[in-house]
Order: structure tokens, then sequence, then C-alpha cells
């Protein structure tokens, strides 16, 4: 069903009712399907299959303080009521939950799904003796959104998302290590599943965990780090890109507050958010405020640019929108945040310049972390990494982290390599999660501080 249907037809009343002496209002109406299916050996471990639509009623008053209120009832006349209601607590109960699927075509859908997760468990059954345990599952979600606003625009956007994780364990010789990879893609399921390589994520689980069966503690000290482009972005987006949120920069709580126009990174570096890039999983056309979707330059060739703006923090600071209001979902209003953000393509090989190290660490896969947006201080596991020696990868090593501050690791990285890879993630803020994706080439950081064993 199109989202057209589920409309009221006073809306554009109601949202002229609701802005009176607003500088700027939307109506953000939402209507979303999820669907998510795990196997574990012999069993189906989670089904999971939800529909839902809802409506967001939000202003920015002169002062700009954000006034916003939201309910899943579209009935038009009880509609009118709840725009009235001064009252902005919240939330109207929900009607009973709008089911627009048949059970014949859930069927069918769940076929289609269960029968390529079996096929994937399969294969890496048959491929991988050690494997003891396994996990693979596969997350949906369709949402459809439509946005009206005080501007006069009037924006209707369908969305795509789906992600497969693969979690493994395998032991040889009574040791036991564990593997995970994810891939996420802005595509319907008939699509992604044509993709080499997302069909390939439990199997690159098993290979990983395989690897870490061989591999030694990890070195401690400060030494060169080379972030492979397959880690994927991660710290530029916890250590540098929060930080260039406008929520953040502009109101004193970034570390990059206060900077425009100064050099901020190595001239080597370009930091860019573009949510045009195709199906990548932190695209769109329209962000949730209807504004369209743009390359945005961050910090070009160690100069800070810009910084990434919704509606209300460009008004209150006398910017224009970039396209990076984003909310989660109708409950939410929309705030500042990232959708693709990576370090461009440098002139360097891969191979160049890892031949330029010693002895260091090369990180391929990037784990979970911890980073202060106030000073970009960071502290990050290493999933998949191996130590170097002489120019050459000589063994994989567990148990690194690496420890530094994202804008002084930023001002060091020497080289950078003419690859790019982006991975797929979903990110929390103010108790709201989105997709993203961050990405980079192969970086070499000269000196940084990395945990292991002493």
């Amino acid at each position: 069903m199109n989202i057209k249907n589920l409309l009221p037809g006073n809306l554009d009343i109601l949202l002229k009712e609701f802005s009176k002496d607003s500088i700027f209002a939307d109506v953000y109406v939402e209507r979303s399907e999820t669907f998510r299916l795990v196997l574990e050996p012999e069993r189906i471990e989670e089904l999971h299959w939800g529909e839902e639509a809802g409506i967001n009623f939000r202003k920015i008053n002169p002062d700009f303080e954000t006034l916003a209120k939201f309910t899943s009832v579209l009935n038009a006349k009880l509609l009118e009521e709840f725009v009235k209601n001064k009252d902005f607590s919240g939330f109207v109960e929900t009607e009973k939950a709008i089911s627009l699927k048949k059970e014949a075509e859930k069927k069918e859908i769940f076929n289609k799904r269960f029968e390529f997760l079996k096929k994937l468990e399969e294969e890496i059954r048959k491929k991988f003796r050690s494997l003891r345990h396994y996990q693979i599952g596969l997350t949906e979600k369709k949402k459809e959104v439509f946005i009206l606003n005080s501007d006069g625009k009037v924006i209707e956007e369908e969305r795509f998302y789906i992600r497969i994780g693969g979690i493994v364990v395998v032991e040889k010789d009574g040791r036991l290590e564990r593997g995970y990879e994810v891939k996420g893609l802005c595509l319907p399921f008939e699509k992604a599943v044509k993709i080499k390589e997302f069909r390939e994520i439990p199997e690159r689980a098993c290979r990983l965990a395989e690897i870490m069966l061989k591999a030694k503690r990890a070195p401690a000290g400060v030494m060169p780090v080379i972030l492979s482009g397959e880690a994927g972005g991660t710290m530029i987006h916890e250590a540098v890109g929060h930080g260039l949120e406008a929520d953040h920069a502009e109101e004193g709580l970034s570390v990059y507050s206060g900077k425009l126009g100064e050099k901020v990174a190595s001239s080597l570096i370009t930091v860019v958010d573009d949510a045009t890039l195709p199906e990548l999983y932190g695209s769109y056309r329209f962000d949730d405020e209807g504004t369209p979707a743009q390359k945005v330059v961050l910090i070009e060739k160690g100069i800070l640019k810009n910084f990434l703006y919704d509606k209300r923090t460009a008004l209150k600071y006398g910017k224009q929108s970039n396209g990076h209001g984003r909310r989660q979902d109708f409950r939410k209003i929309p705030i500042p945040r990232m959708g693709n953000t990576y370090i461009e393509k440098g002139f360097h090989k891969p191979e160049e310049i890892l031949k330029s190290i010693d002895k260091g660490l090369l990180v391929k896969k990037m784990g979970g972390g911890e980073v202060n947006p106030l000073t970009g201080d960071f502290v990050f596991e290493v999933r998949e990494g191996y130590f170097i020696e002489k120019g050459e990868v000589a063994y994989p090593v567990k148990g690194a982290t690496l420890v530094g501050n994202g804008p002084k690791v930023l001002e060091i990285i020497d080289m950078v390599g003419d690859d790019l890879c982006f991975e797929a993630g979903i990110c929390g803020k103010d108790g709201q999660s989105v997709p993203v994706s961050d990405g980079q080439p192969t970086i070499r950081i000269p000196e940084i501080t990395v945990g292991g064993v002493l």
C-alpha cells in the first residue's frame, strides 16, 4: 500500500494550525515493515515481523525551542483534536496494528529468506570442519516516508535497509575462537542477495575465526599502525564525525568548535559525508526534514570547512541545512546525524604503505570502543590485526587496542591509500539509532599507543 493512502485529507490544514507562531514546522508520516530471522544449528533462534505507522508534528519556535508530538492514530477527526491540544507530553495510544500483507504473501516472503539463510548455513557447515556453533541473521526494514513542511515542500520517499550478520565459534585442539562479520545495504532483498560479498558474510566470519586460532597475543607500546581500507572508517566516525555534527560543534561541545577555516588535519586528509552514494547503508534521497541529500566536504586537505546541519541548528546559527536532519522513526525529532562518512582516497598504493613499516600493527577490522566527543580521546578494540615485520605481514594478533586522540591522529597521518572501503553500522546518539556507513582508504599512522601484552 502506498503511504498516501494512509494520509488524512486535512494534513495541510492541520500543519497550518499547528505551525502558528513558529519559524519552521513539519509533519512527518511514516509506515514501516520490519523482518528479522536468525538461524542457529537445527533451529530458528529468532523470528520477528512488525508493521506500524505514525505521524509526528514538530515546530521550531523563535527562541529555537523544539516542540513535537506524535501518534499512531491517523484518523482525520482525531488528529484535528490532537493538533489543537496544547499538551506536548507526547503520545496518543495506537489504534489496532496496521496489517497490510496477506498471510499467503507473508509465507512466501518468509520461505525465500529462510531458504537463503539455510543455503548459507549448509555452505559453512561443509567448508569448515572446525565449526562448533553459529548464528546467521537477516534483518530487513522497508520504510515509507511522507514529509510536509512550512516551506511548502512535499516529499515522499521509499527506503530499504537490509543487513546480514554471521557469528561463529570454531575449535582446534581444545581452543575456541569467535568470528563475526556483518554487511548492510540500502537495497531490497531481491537485489541484495545477488551481490557476492553479501552472500559471503558467514563464510568470512568463519575464516576470521580460523585465523584467530593461530593468533598470538598483541605486543604493547607506541608503534606505527596501518588502518586497512577494510577497517571501514570506524575511527573517523566515532572519534571525528560526531564532533562535526552541528549540535555539538556549534554549541561548544566539540573539539572542533570555533575552528572553521583552521588546519585540523594532515594536508593528505579530506573528510566527506555523502548520503547520495548509491546502495550504502547511510544513503537517502532526502533527510527527515525534506532537505535533499548532498555531498558535504567537512575537512578539505586538512582545513575544517563545514559541519553537519539539521534545520534547527542551521536556523539558530544563520546557516543552511545540508541534509543531515535525521530521526530514528516517527516518535523522534530530527537531529544532526552522519550518513556516509569517509576519508577520500589518496595516492599511495596499499602495498607501498605496508612496505614502509619495519615493525608495527596492521588493522583490518575494528571492534567496539569508547570516545569522548568533547576531546576526541578514544579506545578501540582491534577485531582483526596482524603484526608487521620488515614490511611484511608476520602473524595475526589478538587482544590489541588502539588508544589515542582522533584529531591528533588526523594531524599526523602521513600516507593515504588509493583504495576505499565502506562498512555499515547502526549509530546511536541521544537515544536514537540510525543506519550509517563509514569508509576510508588504507592509512598510515606513524605513532599511536597499542594496548596488548607488555
